[in-house]
């Protein structure tokens, strides 16, 4: 087995061009954070971005950055927060929730992985903040799509097509990304003691409210004793996190209030405990236990979400909690077994959505698809975008399907 440890565009190029010559499979790397994630591949080569690193543009004023795909996310963020900006998408940290050290992201492994945090609800994800991209295809052939400006159109739906591709189609070797200004001020209000019906009417309602929530998540009763180092303590915790300029955020969290009153007690966190919560929401800290224990990642209606854990919960033991106003449910099986089919049929019967293992030893990995099956004719088209990035399947072949 061949480890291309590449440092420049060029040598990507070169790398990838002699597995396409000895039509050989190779695995594209950059720290392993997310290696987990995926069926298990087996390949003749690794192709290991780790030292492909650089911010190669940084324009403050213009709200731009960018950095070779192998760069450390947490260099980039540290970078942006000492000039009080941000990446508004917030992307997720799997490293400990999968047993690796934290802050090992890459900025190429972002987009790869389209990840995004408890604020997707108002920023989006990756895919709605890529600019620009470089890439070497499966066929051994470089291009570039999109650019570094804000406005730029050209080129712009190919950056976004390689978001959540997951290294399947083509090798990023550069990526832009617009930044933007990091809020001033940051309050999470937090009802307690809420069931997980409650917990979804009370965030819809905040939802629907002029206050401008930018996250919403329900950690149900023990689940929140897990994150920011037990400071909620067991009692379940419904939070509501505003965003803005100190007058303002004080004035919609008041409205919050007003409008929660009755719905159970109010707590206000604010500051570097607010963050602190959030974070650990975003990488899955209550189910970052060591173990392999399947843990899915289900996307679905939020009015849905509490409702089919409910019915899961009638044949099979699970721990839940909720992000995403209740669109996103963290799943960890208690008994190990994935319980792929039964969880996929609950959510078909509860408005359809989509259920991918992030977590399982590397058996039930191999043995059951990881990500959700696609309707046939989004299966024909992902094959033919497959079939003209990378038509002999050399990169990280069968990690998807």
């Amino acid at each position: 087995m061949t480890t291309f440890t590449p440092t420049t565009s060029e040598e990507v190029l070169s790398s990838v061009t002699s597995a396409v010559v000895e039509e050989t499979p190779i695995e594209i790397l950059g720290h392993g954070s997310k290696r987990g994630i995926g069926r298990p591949l087996q390949t003749e080569h690794t192709l290991d971005l780790s030292k492909l690193t650089g911010v190669t543009l940084y324009e403050p004023a213009d709200l731009v950055l960018s950095a070779k795909a192998g760069t450390s996310l947490a260099e980039i963020e540290k970078l942006l927060a000492e000039n009080g900006q941000q990446l508004a998408f917030e992307p997720m940290d799997y490293g400990p929730l999968l047993g690796g050290e934290p802050g090992k992201g890459t900025i190429g492994g972002v987009l790869a992985a389209n990840l995004s945090g408890p604020r997707r609800l108002k920023a989006g994800a990756a895919r709605d903040h890529i600019l620009g991209i470089n890439v070497v295809s499966g066929r051994g052939e470089a291009f570039k799509s999109g650019g570094r400006v804000v406005k730029n159109v050209t080129g712009y739906d190919m950056s976004k097509l390689m978001a959540n591709s997951w290294g399947t189609l083509a090798v990023f070797t550069d990526v832009t990304f617009k930044v933007l200004p990091a809020a001033e001020t940051e309050v999470t209000l937090a009802v307690r003691g809420l069931l997980d019906d409650a917990a979804a009417s009370a965030m819809a309602l905040a939802l629907g409210s002029s206050a401008e929530v930018s996250s919403a998540a329900h950690l149900p009763e023990r689940i929140a004793a897990r994150v920011a180092g037990g400071a909620l303590g067991s009692e379940a915790a419904t939070l509501l996190r505003v965003e803005g300029f100190g007058p303002s955020v004080t004035y919609r969290v008041a409205a919050l209030k007003t409008l929660l009153g009755k719905a159970g007690p109010l707590e206000e966190i604010s500051g570097e405990a607010s963050r602190l919560i959030w974070q650990d929401v975003r990488d899955i800290m209550p189910f970052a236990d060591g173990s392999e224990k399947p843990v899915w990642r289900v996307s679905m209606t939020p009015t849905q979400g509490h409702q089919m854990v409910l019915t899961l919960r009638m044949q099979a033991a699970v721990s839940a909690f909720y992000d995403w106003q209740g669109g996103l449910v963290w799943l960890r099986m208690e008994e190990g077994d994935p319980e792929a089919a039964l969880l996929r049929g609950l959510l078909r019967k509860h408005g359809g959505g989509h259920a991918t293992l992030v977590r399982a030893a590397p058996a039930h990995r191999a043995a059951l698809p990881v990500f959700e099956p696609q309707a046939p004719a989004l299966a024909a088209l992902s094959q033919r975008l497959k079939q003209e990035f990378d038509p002999r399947n050399l990169l990280n072949p069968g990690r998807m399907a």
